[in-house]
């Protein structure tokens, strides 16, 4: 009976707390940054790939125009031409935007940072309080209702040196 006493009390004195991962970042200038550059640069290679989508349709409206005038040989080299184009635009758009794509490693470059800063910061305080788990309440990973009492949000803000 003892022992069954005292694992209840093991487990009722696991601490717990909550993290607003969102409002963290929102209040980090370095995170407000990297967004900013990924936005423009996303913007300038999406600009790239239109650019030669733009050329690609272009070229199949001046075949489509000219294409009573071409000999064979003439047409299947146009043809050729616009389809390499549209290739160029498909590859520039996997090389910049897929999922192993200059978009992806910037973001990445960019954001690791940050999120390590973070966790060694929620790190250092769960040791030093003591904490179990800490759950991020903002990536909905079921969490009902968290208590404010135990949101530690502010906390990290101050040990990354961002007090609120």
């Amino acid at each position: 009976m003892g022992l069954m006493a005292l694992m209840a009390l093991t487990a009722n004195a696991q601490k717990f707390a909550l993290i607003d991962m969102d409002y963290i970042l929102k209040n980090i200038p370095a995170y407000e940054r990297a967004n900013e550059q990924l936005n423009q640069v996303s913007k300038k290679w999406q600009a790239e790939v239109e650019a030669l989508n733009t050329e690609a349709s272009t070229m199949y409206k001046n075949y489509q125009n000219e294409v009573v005038f071409l000999s064979q040989e003439q047409k299947k080299k146009r043809q050729e031409d616009i389809m390499a184009k549209e290739k160029e635009a498909s590859d520039l758009k996997r090389k910049y935007f897929g999922p192993e794509g200059e978009l992806f490693k910037k973001r990445e470059s960019l954001m690791i940072p940050i999120q390590e800063e973070i966790y060694n910061a929620v790190k250092d305080i769960s040791e030093l309080r003591g904490y179990s788990l800490i759950l991020d309440r903002s990536s909905n990973a079921g969490i009902i209702f968290g208590s404010p009492k135990i949101d530690i949000s502010n906390e990290v803000l101050e040990k990354l040196g961002y007090s609120k």
